[in-house]
């Protein structure tokens, strides 16, 4: 069931697009309320059924909810910066992919199928009024080491999973600031989409960027 304390106001969006894209944000703060095993499952099983190149499906995801060793295990992989905030949320994955192909030859799509896997799992998620945040700041090489996985594998990302909520207090101060999803920042279409010839033009960038106002 939909949480109703999910940011509720409607961005403006150039097109009319799907609510749950669009009231999507990456907070660092979450809800008291855990996050269960069946509820992750479910996540998952949005993921499973995302498109990949021959359906090699080459993303691995470890989890560990809050209490367990295994997410202390990831959040002692994640960056100083990342450390500070994720500690607010239930439940932390790491994201990995097989670099290659059960040929051996290099998998060139793996990392865009593991982005197809999350964006299905991001979807699935905000459905729930579940929120992710993404980070990159993760040591991949402890990670890799710390989990096992074999040389054929790589370490992506890392995701602090929790539903909307929480006391911006939780912030480190300096952080406080940036915590507010009515200031979002987007490209505008005519900086990344070309029907013909690529441009790289400095024209091109309007503002650089629109901000999603309501």
């Amino acid at each position: 069931m939909k949480n109703t304390t999910v940011n509720e106001k409607e961005k403006a969006t150039k097109f009319n697009i799907l609510p749950i894209l669009s009231e999507r944000y990456s907070p660092r703060i979450f809800a008291d309320t855990p996050v269960s095993e069946v509820e992750l499952r479910t996540l998952f099983e949005a993921g499973r059924w995302a498109p990949s190149s021959y359906n090699r499906q080459p993303w691995r995801i470890i989890w560990g909810i809050k209490g367990s060793k295994t997410y202390d295990r990831i959040f002692d992989c994640l960056g100083e910066f990342n450390q500070s905030w994720a500690k607010n949320a239930p439940v932390l994955l790491l994201n990995a992919f097989k670099k290659t192909t059960d040929e051996g030859n290099e998998n060139f799509h793996a990392l865009h199928d593991l982005g197809l896997f999350m964006g299905n799992v991001t979807a699935q998620a905000q459905h729930l009024g579940i929120a992710l945040h993404q980070m990159a700041g993760v040591d991949h090489q402890k990670a890799k080491k710390e989990f096992k996985f074999p040389e054929e594998y790589h370490v992506a990302t890392a995701v602090a999973v929790g539903y909307y909520g929480g006391s911006i207090e939780d912030l480190p101060e300096d952080l406080r600031s940036d915590e507010n999803p009515e200031e979002r920042t987007r490209k505008m279409q005519r900086e990344f989409t070309f029907n013909g010839d690529f441009m790289d033009d400095l024209g091109l960038n309007s503002s650089n960027q629109e901000t999603l106002k309501n």
